[in-house]
């Protein structure tokens, strides 16, 4: 039976987890061996996993567990450029040209070991078993609104912090645009779960809320209303065939739009399709001013689900169980496109 290590994520501002201890209590009554490493960041504490029966290692220890265990994080790795041997599960960006991600497939390489990526977990029809859709866009529109609402006030957004949970944003969320009127907002996705996310937080700060999707874009743009709305969230992860959203020439266009919440925040992919920014923003730094007069922000913070951890994590990790359970099927479909994927990615 397979041996899964949680592993402690090490980026800044990251308390999110995959698997919560009622889960690894369901893997580990199945015959699955869980070890989960310790981490006083982690939204839910070692304490729980310890309760649930998990064997317990320090926090980084994973390049030192047994070969045949497979590793699961969600974000990045630490970049220390060392050969990869293990089976890794987690968001490894790495299959759209981005540079960081030919980094990554390099010490796999090197080392001989398996990239599942979380984002290519899909079913049969493509769609993902697991998302943390709805939370990223859920707090990627707040995020946005706080980027407005300090452009009223002639500034612009500062640090943003991990909410207790969805109540307590939104109420935040109001005192800062106490006094202003409300902005109207276009969403590309709106169907999907991302949209579905921002358009909810939109609507419940009573927002006008348009709302695209493939069928509004199918075209290939260009797309004036954009312009025309204050805000726009960007909630399409894009492929070869994204059109243009937003051209390096709206910038200085006549524009309504002065804030740009890139919530799919993939700006060294070859796919772009919000082109006017080149890095993603931070939690303390969540907007990136890229023209003056009238201003134009954008947001593309890339772990925004990790402002609602606990809500967040348990959301993602009840999805991706089922899943996490095939680990034990050598012939499970959903674990056999994934490794065929990496296979063609690593060639």
């Amino acid at each position: 039976m397979p041996h899964l290590w949680l592993r402690a994520e090490q980026r800044a501002n990251e308390t999110r987890v995959g698997l919560t201890p009622s889960g690894a209590a369901e893997l580990l009554a199945a015959g699955f061996t869980v070890t989960v490493e310790d981490s006083d960041s982690r939204v839910i504490s070692t304490a729980e996993y310890a309760k649930a029966g998990c064997a317990i290692a320090p926090a980084g220890t994973w390049p030192h567990a047994p070969r045949d265990a497979i590793i699961f994080g969600l974000k990045e790795l630490p970049d220390d450029g060392t050969p990869l041997p293990h089976t890794h599960i987690m968001f490894g960006h790495a299959y759209k040209g981005q540079a960081s991600g030919r980094v990554l497939l390099e010490r796999f390489r090197a080392g001989g070991g398996t990239l599942l990526d979380l984002e290519y977990l899909t079913e049969a029809s493509g769609r993902r078993v697991a998302a943390f859709g709805y939370w990223a866009g859920f707090a990627g529109a707040a995020v946005a609104l706080k980027c407005w609402a300090a452009q009223q006030h002639g500034g612009i957004a500062g640090p943003v912090t991990p909410y207790r949970n969805a109540e307590a944003l939104k109420s935040a969320l109001a005192e800062d645009l106490s006094g202003l009127a409300r902005p109207d907002a276009l969403i590309i996705g709106a169907l999907g779960r991302v949209g579905s996310g921002a358009a909810d937080l939109l609507r419940a700060l009573e927002c006008p809320v348009t709302s695209w999707d493939m069928a509004e874009t199918a075209h290939g743009g260009p797309f004036p209303e954009i312009l025309a709305h204050a805000i726009f969230i960007n909630c399409i992860l894009a492929g070869p065939k994204t059109p243009a959203f937003v051209r390096p020439d709206a910038p200085s266009a006549e524009r309504a739009l002065r804030v740009i919440g890139d919530v799919a925040c993939d700006p060294d992919s070859d796919f772009n399709p919000v082109q006017v920014y080149d890095r993603a923003t931070t939690w303390q730094h969540p907007a990136l001013r890229v023209h003056d007069i009238p201003p134009l922000d954008v947001m593309a913070i890339d772990n925004l689900p990790s402002m609602l951890p606990l809500e967040s994590s348990q959301d993602y990790a009840a999805q991706l169980l089922p899943t996490l359970a095939e680990l034990a099927r050598e012939d499970a479909a959903v674990w056999s496109r994934a490794r065929a994927l990496f296979q063609e990615n690593i060639r």
